[in-house]
């Protein structure tokens, strides 16, 4: 089994990247890698994928511009967004160390805040959006 670490650290730092195929190839397993990785391991991460399995199809259903349903779309995926980001600071500070430190809990209760107001722009967008139409 071939260690993540491992896997981005194959050229030396003064070879210049691949930028072909290959390249992207390798990158698309590195970000489903990290889906999946996600999906497993974090439970709001999981509950934001059903909520989007939810609401992005509903909003195929609703009399909207492309425009308002592009928003629809995009304030669900911000949140998922935010939410990988959010998991990666986490993991990259779990990494550094496990003991409690103020530094520590001030970035993760950060991201936290991070992923809170991208709830609140998706709620202000399909609010917006759709309570119009009720």
């Amino acid at each position: 089994m071939v260690d993540n670490e491992s896997k981005h650290d194959e050229n030396a730092p003064d070879t210049p990247p691949s930028i072909g195929i290959g390249r992207l190839i390798q990158a698309f397993g590195y970000s489903v890698d990290g889906l999946a990785g996600a999906w497993r391991t974090e439970g709001a991460f999981r509950q934001e994928v059903l909520f989007a399995v939810v609401l992005i199809p509903l909003s195929c259903f609703l009399e909207v511009t492309m425009l308002e349903h592009a928003l629809l779309i995009a304030s669900v995926l911000l949140v998922m967004v935010v939410e990988l980001l959010n998991s990666a600071m986490e993991a990259a500070i779990d990494r550094i160390s496990m003991d409690r430190h103020p530094l520590s809990k001030k970035a993760k209760d950060t991201g936290s805040a991070a992923v809170l107001v991208a709830v609140i722009v998706a709620i202000v967008v399909w609010g917006a959006i759709v309570v119009p139409l009720i």
